[in-house]
């Protein structure tokens, strides 16, 4: 990446308009788990995953000389600090800092620029929704078109991850980034060395109606942390534990399985595809599924979904259930019986955007 002359920074400093971005929230189908590392290096990867109308949104603009404000609308949190590079961390809103820092180091060698950086989050930090990893993106995307920078969503999607995994040491795998930054159904292979290949599936309108109608999510009102559980499949795969490992090679087989049944409009087969994809991600590591997450699968299976698996890395978040449409409310009467929120959802196309405000 290179840098910009100081001619084009004093252009930059020079706008006074606001950019907008959005970046869609995903579901992950199948797969899930398979995109981190060393398995995706050591065996190579699969993911299918879709996007739904759930968004992280992110304001950027350049300010007075001399400052750096970074906010988060839905937590409630604001800071304000001398324009610097980096900016340091203190453990509030150090993921939106390690974007500016950077952007800052590879597009402007450095030099900090005055901006305003704002996020509102439509989903709890810990639904397994992909809520991290799409802030990061959407983030990108306003800085993107605020700072002309030339970043397709190829280039969003790593640089995203690079802050992520690289600059902050969060634990995770790659599908999150990607998601957010193509959107719609996608098909999704990882190989070693960081390669990632993103195959939109061109899936019959008449059967994402039906998926979507088919489709509950229910918070379990745990907001969980994923690093301890994905830190511990890592060292499964590294220490060679046969059970992890087989589990991982089954959860790979069922993203193949996922996208044959999605095109063919197998709706059976993505629900079967869903139960033995939940059931071999149990075998990663310990605490995917909890006695909280069982209590609330039993319900909706017992009130007539016919499916249903967590979402993300586990331990807590949403459960997506597919559940037939004269079905439904009983299923949603169950789980609101039980005190879960439950919310229904609709599939998107559309990956991360941006547009002046």
């Amino acid at each position: 990446m290179s840098d910009m002359s100081v001619d084009q920074i004093e252009m930059v400093l020079r706008r006074g308009f606001k950019v907008r971005a959005r970046a869609p929230l995903r579901l992950g189908l199948a797969g899930g788990g398979t995109d981190v590392s060393p398995y995706a290096d050591l065996h190579g990867g699969a993911v299918m995953n879709a996007t739904i109308d759930r968004y992280i949104y992110a304001c950027a603009e350049v300010i007075a000389p001399g400052e750096v404000e970074i906010e988060s609308h839905d937590l409630g949190i604001s800071v304000k600090l001398p324009a610097q590079h980096p900016l340091p961390f203190d453990g509030r809103l150090d993921l939106i800092k390690a974007i500016y820092n950077r952007v800052m180091a590879d597009f402007f060698d450095g030099q900090p620029l005055p901006l305003r950086i704002a996020t509102y989050s439509e989903a709890p930090a810990g639904s397994g929704l992909g809520s991290s990893s799409t802030l990061v993106v959407a983030v990108l995307q306003a800085l993107t078109e605020l700072l002309d920078l030339s970043l397709g969503e190829y280039d969003v999607a790593h640089l995203a991850f690079i802050i992520e995994r690289e600059d902050m040491g969060l634990a995770g795998g790659r599908q999150d980034q990607y998601a957010a930054a193509f959107g719609g159904f996608n098909f999704m292979e990882f190989r070693d060395r960081g390669a990632v290949i993103v195959n939109p599936l061109r899936i019959k309108r008449d059967v994402i109606t039906e998926l979507e109608s088919q489709t509950i999510l229910c918070f379990t009102g745990v907001s969980r942390d994923s690093a301890t559980i994905i830190a511990e499949q890592s060292r499964n795969v590294q220490q060679g534990m046969t059970k992890s490992i087989d589990a991982m090679h089954a959860l790979k087989a069922s993203a193949v399985a996922m996208k044959e049944a999605l095109l063919k409009g197998d709706l059976p087969g993505v629900a079967r595809t869903l139960d033995a994809g939940w059931a071999s991600k149990q075998n990663m590591a310990v605490g995917i599924s909890t006695p909280h997450i069982e209590e609330a699968l039993a319900a909706g299976i017992g009130a007539g979904a016919i499916a249903g698996k967590v979402s993300g890395a586990g331990g807590g978040g949403f459960i997506m259930f597919l559940a037939p449409l004269e079905q439904r409310h009983r299923v949603l009467s169950a789980l609101g019986g039980k005190g879960y929120r439950t919310e229904t959802i609709r599939f998107v196309t559309e990956g991360a955007m941006a547009w002046r405000a």
